[in-house]
């Protein structure tokens, strides 16, 4: 989570606790009826265990492929040897049986293109047909390379660590491009023939209306050539950017391995590179930026994951790109034949859930703690909404303003009774400033009284804080919803090309620190509108002054000024919600106003003191 959005969430829980801070009594009352929590989390150390392929990653990254260009579907090795032209090193028995030349072969369905090289058997450029870069070109997952994304590794036995990425299989085929059909299937395989009786396979099976699709490798007769009894199978290709802000795309960049029933995140800290082993069953392993992702998900026998990554730039920066890979790794002597399901596509509900279940945890909806209720939010009413409300309204930015007033009225009665409650405490703003001046030498009987008037006007003083309290996990899932769904990615709204990003529609002359050098539409409305509602809040009895004095009414009309500068560089979408969200708050206070403007407190329900304190107010208002 990157440094504004922490900062706005807390801004956003700030303004809850401040608003019904402005409903108490006096800043002493509030402190005697709230207790402050702390805790804090450890997390234990992972002991880091020592790997082979740190070595063999060293030296891929010393071999990388030269950018050669290439006439045909086969590439002309006439001029220099294959070693040389892929990059490959010497590699003993396994060198010494690969194919002569590099054969490419394209895989087309409704969902993506895929090209396939036989230099390590597997994808080295994967374009999504459906999905767009920033600048409306198609997206490519990998950057363009002549060895596969994937890679099988293992210390053979003459002590060699070998990448089958670096290897060249031979293509058991005899086509350089197909078509599969929606409804389709097409299964496609690779050898590489280490021995006479001895050779890896690679077996895929691509599917012509999904994004994942299957990989069983075949190590036949194997076990004399193979150091030990443990392969890894894994994904070592950078994910490209795809968004205009590369910023927040590289802070979306993320490790992720699920076992053991629950997500576990890799984290680099502020060291320049590094690894973590997590043993154990492995569910899946997958790697994503801030749309985009690629899943591994063992079928047979795994034993333990590993997880790597480097950093480009300085530890720390929000700039800095994170570039990681993710292992699985696998006892092949109990089965030869390793299979495992891929996926390489966007981070979207339905195309992760026909893949896992629990794909789609990697998605930030909320911290840890409200885990529990905004997984459920999120996947049986917020995706729902936006899955089948799209079906009739093709505008998201519609959607987003329907969805915004069903939220309201879900949230109506505790509004209603938070609004009320705070209304009601204003009310009594001049009868408790009495009961404080009267008895102001004697705290005990200025509590006493005080809470003898609350309960003869039947007011909860927690009445206005704990409604909202209760608003402020949907509030916070809504949030995260928005700042990181792909429903709205690329979707526009009146002036909004991207309801993902930011809808600058001012170019300031300078920088502003914070804010930058633009500004967002959907911001300034919101903005506007926050503190609209903070006037009509305040307007809810004359003459009462908030808690705190005037102090805290200057602070509840800069929070819109403040989370301006939080929230102009986050997804338009949200801004638009809140934006909703806050019209519609305006509304409903208006109405209370009103409503409790034409409300009478009732004279008996009151001692003598307070009743002549009632009377003349009453007299006022005539």
């Amino acid at each position: 989570m990157d440094r504004n959005t922490v900062t706005g969430l807390l801004l956003i829980f700030v303004l809850t606790i401040a608003w019904a801070w402005w409903t108490m009594p006096s800043a002493e009352e509030m402190e005697r009826r709230q207790a402050e929590l702390a805790a804090r989390d450890s997390l234990a150390a992972i002991e880091m265990l020592e790997r082979g392929i740190s070595e063999t990653q060293q030296e891929f990254s010393e071999n990388i492929i030269p950018e050669t260009s290439q006439s045909g579907r086969t590439a002309d090795s006439s001029d220099q040897s294959l070693q040389q032209q892929t990059g490959t090193r010497a590699a003993g028995i396994f060198s010494e049986s690969s194919h002569p030349d590099t054969v490419l072969t394209l895989i087309r369905t409704e969902l993506f293109e895929m090209e396939l090289s036989n230099v390590g058997a597997g994808p080295i450029r994967h374009t999504l047909m459906k999905h767009r870069n920033w600048d409306q070109t198609p997206v490519q997952m990998i950057g363009d390379s002549l060895r596969s994304a994937y890679s099988l590794g293992f210390l053979s036995g003459q002590n060699y660590n070998i990448e089958t990425n670096e290897l060249v299989f031979e293509p058991l085929f005899d086509f350089d491009e197909v078509q599969i059909a929606a409804g389709d299937s097409l299964r496609l395989s690779y050898r590489l023939s280490v021995a006479e009786d001895s050779a890896i396979v690679f077996n895929y099976t691509f599917f012509g209306d999904r994004y994942s699709y299957r990989l069983t490798v075949d190590l036949e007769n194997m076990q004399e050539l193979v150091s030990g009894i443990h392969v890894d199978f894994g994904w070592t290709a950078p994910l490209n950017f795809t968004e205009r802000d590369i910023v927040q795309d590289a802070q979306g960049t993320e490790a992720f391995v699920y076992l053991g029933g629950g997500t576990e995140k890799f984290n680099l800290g502020d060291t320049i590179s590094g690894e973590q082993r997590f043993n154990g069953t492995i569910d899946w392993v997958m790697t994503k930026t801030r749309f985009f992702g690629q899943y591994i998900k063992p079928m047979t026998n795994s034993s333990a994951a590993l997880l790597t990554g480097e950093i480009d730039g300085e530890p720390g920066l929000p700039e800095t790109v994170h570039h990681y890979q993710v292992f699985v790794q696998s006892n092949f002597h109990q089965n030869p034949s390793l299979s495992y399901h891929l996926y390489a596509g966007p981070l979207q509900y339905y195309d992760l859930r026909d893949f896992d279940e629990t794909a789609y945890d990697v998605i930030e909806i909320g911290y840890a703690l409200i885990r529990w209720f905004a997984d459920p939010l999120v996947r049986y009413l917020v995706i729902p909404f936006f899955a089948y409300g799209s079906m009739f309204i093709s505008n998201y930015g519609v959607l987003i303003i329907l969805f915004g007033l069903i939220i309201k009225i879900i949230l109506f009665p505790l509004t209603q009774k938070s609004f009320k409650s705070m209304a009601a405490m204003k009310e009594l703003q001049p009868m408790m400033k009495e009961i404080q001046e009267k008895y102001k030498d004697d705290p005990q009987k200025q509590q006493k009284e005080t809470i003898a008037l609350y309960r003869k006007m039947k007011v909860n003083p927690l009445g206005g804080c704990l409604p909202m309290l209760l608003q402020f996990p949907i509030l916070i899932t809504l949030f995260f919803f928005f700042q990181n769904s792909m429903i709205i990615r690329q979707q526009s709204f009146l002036w909004a090309d991207d309801l993902s990003a930011p809808d600058y529609i001012l170019n300031l002359p300078f920088t502003i620190p914070l804010l930058g050098d633009q500004l967002a539409g959907f911001v300034l409305l919101m903005s506007a509108a926050m503190f609209l509602q903070s006037k009509v809040s305040g307007g809810m009895s004359a003459g009462a002054a908030p808690a705190g004095g005037p102090n805290m009414k200057v602070f509840m009309y800069m929070i819109p000024f403040v989370l301006l500068f939080v929230f102009n560089n986050f997804a338009s979408g949200l801004s638009l919600y809140y934006l909703v969200y806050n019209v519609l708050s305006i509304a409903q206070q208006s109405l209370i106003n009103k409503q409790m403007g034409n409300k009478e407190v009732k004279p008996e329900l009151v001692d003598n003191n307070q009743k002549q304190a009632l009377k003349r107010k009453q007299k006022k208002k005539k």
